[in-house]
């Protein structure tokens, strides 16, 4: 086999000297470089990921890739021991075109096997000639083969940790029949689904499936779950013991599926445990794609420290809490503007009374979800305004729902920044500062910067939002970790505080 290389989206003839750096990396099995590339191992046909604790490969043998389907599409299988599928993700600020990563970010969401690839395309904003294009230049692969990669990982990983049936399984990783499922694997993996089944899967029960979703440390859970905790909507979420809960709203092909997850940390591994109810099994790729919006399972904390500096020296692993659902942080920017955290939620948790379907859950604290889009459209602005909502928001809220709804606006995964903004801005009662808010928990933005937040400027210590906002530059493209630390500082004691209580 000749040697060629998929890192950081080229294909070509292997570079001695980034081949020399990534057999390094990957002889240290630095827990930095996990999920940013994978080697292929030509004498036993598997690739791994550079944390693995097999025996190390000898150099000759090793070609490295940028991502598990350039590796699958050279003819490597999986490593059993290492699961490539467990790798933490990477951050869309890191790729070289922010187009791409959200094309992947919606395939590994499911989206392709929704809406296909003229769907996709047209979410996007480009067509599908323009996609596979951008797929072979930066992945080395078409879509569907890139969607057919995912599908497979996440077979195997329903395989390894749960009980589900394997029909079930097939069904819930994307396949449309058991036929096709069982010969793609045995073709790609060597092995039967069946010959990979473990023993020990985790029942499927009401306590729900369990899986393990890893991140690059260091990871501040204490201060995300707290981030959360205050701001939690009555009905919908609650934090309680170190662990986060949450009522799901997923539609799919025209069907509505209802159910619940809950967060912790895993004990004693790099990774966030997540239990998701069995009624969204047929959505899980949906489900485990928002949990890792929700934690920022995607952040590099090394490359945000580099370039903030002691701003985050004393909280190395705080990330931007994301929103599993656009539509809902849309709602509750909105609900926040000009007033408290806690009045915000209060009105919040009213707004979910009067328009979120029930759910039913193991939780006392949750038993209804967020309403959905099409529902509010359909609310008059009496309905909306007698929750004690002022006028102007409600006429906001109104706006922001009929726009999505209508398909206009897409505040889904890895939408286009640049384009969202404008059409945030564009509609009533949502002004920059709304919009970058939307930008940086519900589009996952690291460069969003709220301007004009009275707390950013008094945490500055500077006099205007202009003088923010030029203090702020020296942040770029982290802006989004920066406002998360200035936040922190005023509701944290001072170091020396903290020392001497």
């Amino acid at each position: 086999m000749n040697r060629s290389t998929y890192i950081d989206g080229q294909v070509g003839d292997d570079d001695t000297g980034s081949h020399n750096a990534h057999y390094a990396a990957l002889v240290a099995r630095d827990s930095r470089f996990d999920g940013r590339f994978y080697v292929g191992v030509t004498s036993t046909g598997v690739y791994c990921r550079p944390v693995c604790r097999v025996r190390t490969p000898k150099a000759a043998n090793c070609l490295f890739f940028a991502n598990p389907a350039a590796a699958e599409a050279a003819g490597f299988r999986p490593c059993l021991r290492c699961r490539p599928e467990l790798a933490p993700g990477q951050a869309g600020i890191d790729s070289a075109s922010r187009l791409e990563w959200a094309a992947a970010q919606r395939i590994e969401a499911g989206q392709l096997d929704d809406q296909g690839i003229e769907g996709l395309a047209a979410r996007l904003g480009i067509t599908d000639r323009h996609l596979r294009r951008i797929f072979a230049d930066t992945f080395g692969v078409t879509p569907v083969a890139y969607a057919q990669t995912q599908r497979l990982l996440m077979a195997k990983r329903l395989l390894a940790d749960t009980a589900l049936p394997i029909t079930e399984v097939a069904l819930a990783a994307g396949f449309g029949s058991l036929r096709r499922f069982n010969t793609l694997f045995q073709s790609h993996y060597g092995l039967t689904p069946s010959d990979l089944r473990r023993a020990s899967g985790a029942p499927v029960s009401g306590e729900g499936l369990r899986f393990e979703l890893a991140f690059r440390p260091p990871f501040d859970w204490p201060r995300l779950l707290g981030f959360l905790a205050g701001r939690c909507v009555a009905g919908v979420e609650e934090v309680a013991d170190g662990i986060y809960r949450r009522s799901v709203r997923i539609e799919q092909g025209g069907i509505v599926h209802l159910g619940w997850l809950s967060l912790t940390l895993a004990d004693g591994r790099n990774a966030v445990a997540a239990t998701v109810s069995p009624s969204l099994v047929r959505v899980l790729p949906a489900v485990l794609a928002g949990v890792r919006r929700l934690c920022d399972l995607a952040c590099e904390p090394d490359a945000v420290a580099r370039v903030l500096g002691p701003l985050a020296a004393d909280a190395p692993g705080l990330r931007v809490p994301g929103a599993f659902d656009g539509f809902e942080m849309s709602v509750r920017a909105v609900l926040g503007q000009q007033v408290t955290v806690k009045a915000a939620h209060t009105i919040a948790g009213r707004f979910v009374a009067a328009f979120g379907d029930e759910v039913a859950t193991p939780f006392a604290g949750i038993r209804r979800v967020f309403p959905a889009p099409q529902r509010i459209a359909q609310a008059s602005v009496e309905e909306i305004a007698s929750l004690g909502i002022v006028r102007q928001r409600t006429h906001a809220i109104l706006a922001l729902a009929n726009e999505i709804a209508s398909g206009r606006l897409d505040l889904g995964p890895a939408a286009d920044v640049a384009a969202t903004l404008a059409k945030l801005e564009a509609l009533p009662g949502i002004g920059r500062w709304t919009a970058q808010y939307i930008a940086l928990r519900a589009l996952g933005w690291p460069d969003a910067w709220p301007s004009g937040d009275v707390a950013l400027i008094k945490s500055l210590g500077v006099a205007s939002a202009r003088e923010a906002d030029a203090a702020a530059e020296a942040w770029r493209p982290w802006r989004g970790y920066a406002t998360l630390h200035l936040w922190r500082r005023l509701s944290e004691p001072a170091p020396t505080e903290r020392e001497n209580p």
